[in-house]
């Protein structure tokens, strides 16, 4: 996993409140094998016209098409970001379609959990501070935002600023791009100390000691 310290990107506004995961990535894209290649369906229904499959045509309305916004790393939305299923795929199409931060007043507890994970960081701020961001990022052309998680910080350069808050656990992850395998093998050492110490029988052994028991 990419370890997360810094990132300055453009912000796109998704002025909306309770997207859930449907919305995020629709259940008719979960069949592929790997985590990447979802974000092209990123949004869908919102993105995109005719009957739900991978054919249909982009209305080019949507926000995240606006060529202002394009290239976009940080999406910023109302509170209550990921709602719904528990999918992991809904962090991976944000992930696949390039955002590194999702800014929000509240995220469901299962989303956040993903998007720890895998690498995306998720700062809640106040809906005061969402508000003024969307508004900064609609007027202000080009709008960039550096989120610092060293120093827990958000600024523009151009006046605003915020602080947040995250577990030591979670920032420790982030900041050493670790995921649930990379914090095992943290403890490799002990593993193979532990595995010398009890090495796996042969299918010989085995079908020796099931003779045996017999």
């Amino acid at each position: 996993m990419q370890p997360f310290r810094k990132h300055t990107g453009i912000v796109v506004p998704l002025d909306k409140v309770n997207v859930d995961t449907d919305q995020i990535i629709p259940k008719q894209f979960l069949k592929r094998i790997e985590r990447t290649g979802f974000g092209r369906f990123l949004f869908y229904d919102w993105r995109f016209s005719g009957d739900g499959k991978e054919s249909g045509t982009k209305t080019g309305d949507f926000v995240l098409d606006a060529p202002r916004y394009a290239g976009a790393s940080i999406l910023v939305a109302g509170k209550n970001f990921g709602c719904g299923s528990s999918r992991e795929h809904a962090v991976w199409a944000l992930a696949d379609f390039g955002f590194r931060v999702v800014i929000a007043s509240s995220f469901a507890d299962i989303f956040a959990n993903n998007s720890l994970k895998n690498g995306l960081l998720t700062v809640r701020l106040s809906d005061e501070q969402v508000a003024d961001i969307i508004r900064r990022s609609k007027q202000i052309a080009n709008y960039r935002l550096s989120v610092d998680l060293e120093a827990l910080r958000v600024d523009d350069g151009q006046g605003f600023e915020a602080t947040f808050t995250m577990d030591e656990f979670s920032r420790h992850c982030l900041l050493n791009g670790l995921d649930d395998i990379g914090l095992t093998l943290q403890h490799e050492a002990e593993i193979a100390a532990y595995e010398a110490k009890h090495p796996v029988p042969s299918e010989m052994e085995i079908d020796m000691k099931t003779i045996l028991a017999r």
